[in-house]
């Protein structure tokens, strides 16, 4: 159950996000906003803005006049606000939590609407640059949701400097530091017969050497003893190289940090966080990963999961990390996705004039095969992972 309501939240609240970006861009250009759901369709619970008040509905399954069950209306109330002019929203939470989507007049778009009528209040009938700035908001405020909680957590861990002694202060289970037996308060004197006075020299040493032999000597209790083991490979986030890792960390000290350095540490992780999503495309493309490796929703339950039984720290970074990821991949020019939707108007704009309803839904519809193509090879990715093969 930790597993599934980690997920939700996490989930729940980076889409929530992503989608109060759109709705308040809409607002803020004078586009009428006709529904905002958290969660995807069958809707459970609806609160609509209208003329003097609210309109409540709930949802659930009811028997109509020929016996069959339908998910239908089963409980419906007025909130009189006497002098509210109402805007028509409908403010939706819906049974299906791992999502949600804003919907405005006059868009042509993955809803598949094939009509708008140039209304003041419609989408298309504004200039392209506010076009852009609805359909690019999503992505901002994601970014803004990673760089507030980066900033949160530096501001509240302080910053974090490694000690530059060559001391073990961490193991990795399962990684070589641990399966040959070193142990935390080891002191490495050499590698491969190169002196080793420093953190870094140690770190020097053995990233140069991804999948080779090594031989540590270390201090154990005044005494020094002899460690072959062997490297693995790892990517380098910054760079994209391969690089030798053992799992073993130095000791960490903490310092407090004003609040200025701590959005100055969390605009460097939030763009770290973008930049990780960069490389994995890169290296899907020169073939250093695999499609295989890629996850999808199972994953990131899981993921959800094991991070809120570590901590909320380690919660939170997963939600800006994976927050980051979002941004990246909804600003991909693809079909469908809010990258696509700006592309298109950049197209029209440069064109100008609009493409054809038809054109508009027969690129929406391949967009829509891509990403569903995506899902598939996710989901399959999942299982196999779920069930160990």
């Amino acid at each position: 159950m930790t597993t599934l309501f980690a997920a939700i939240i996490l989930i729940g609240i980076i889409v929530f996000i992503h989608e109060l970006g759109h709705y308040l861009a809409a607002r803020s250009i004078g586009v009428k906003v006709e529904r905002f759901s958290v969660g995807f369709p069958p809707r459970l619970m609806t609160f609509t803005s209208i003329p003097n008040g609210w309109e409540f509905r709930l949802f659930f399954y009811k028997k109509n006049n020929e016996g069959k069950y339908l998910w239908t209306t089963i409980k419906k109330s007025k909130i009189t606000i006497s002098g509210r002019k109402g805007t028509g929203t409908e403010y939706c939470l819906a049974i299906i939590p791992f999502g949600g989507y804003v919907k405005v007049a006059g868009i042509i778009d993955e809803s598949m609407d094939v009509k708008y009528e140039n209304k003041p209040y419609e989408l298309m009938s504004k200039p392209k640059w506010k076009q852009i700035w609805f359909q690019s908001a999503g992505v901002i405020m994601n970014l803004v949701l990673a760089f507030v909680i980066f900033t949160g957590l530096s501001n509240y861990s302080g910053k974090i400097i490694p000690s530059d002694e060559p001391i073990i202060n961490e193991i990795i289970p399962d990684f070589p530091a641990y399966k040959y037996g070193l142990q935390i308060g080891d002191r490495i004197q050499s590698v491969n017969g190169k002196n080793i006075t420093s953190w870094g020299d140690l770190t020097n040493e053995i990233h140069q050497r991804p999948n080779q032999d090594l031989d540590l000597i270390i201090l154990r209790n005044e005494k020094s003893l002899n460690i072959s083991l062997t490297s693995i490979s790892q990517i380098n986030p910054s760079t994209g190289d391969s690089i030798g890792i053992i799992g073993m960390r130095p000791k960490y000290e903490s310092f407090p940090v004003s609040m200025i350095e701590s959005m100055n540490m969390g605009f460097g992780a939030t763009i770290r966080g973008f930049g990780m999503a960069i490389l994995t495309i890169k290296m899907l493309t020169s073939g250093q990963a695999s499609m295989k490796e890629l996850g999808g929703p199972i994953m990131i339950a899981q993921l959800a999961g094991q991070s809120a039984k570590a901590g909320w720290i380690p919660f939170l970074t997963l939600m800006a990390l994976i927050s980051c990821n979002i941004a990246f991949i909804n600003i991909l020019p693809i079909p469908g996705l809010d990258g696509g939707h700006i592309f298109m108007t950049l197209i029209e704009g440069i064109i100008r004039r609009p493409l054809t309803i038809k054109m508009r839904l027969a690129i929406q519809q391949v967009g829509m095969l891509l990403i569903l193509m995506l899902m598939i090879t996710v989901i399959v990715n999942d299982i196999g992972r779920l069930f160990g093969n």
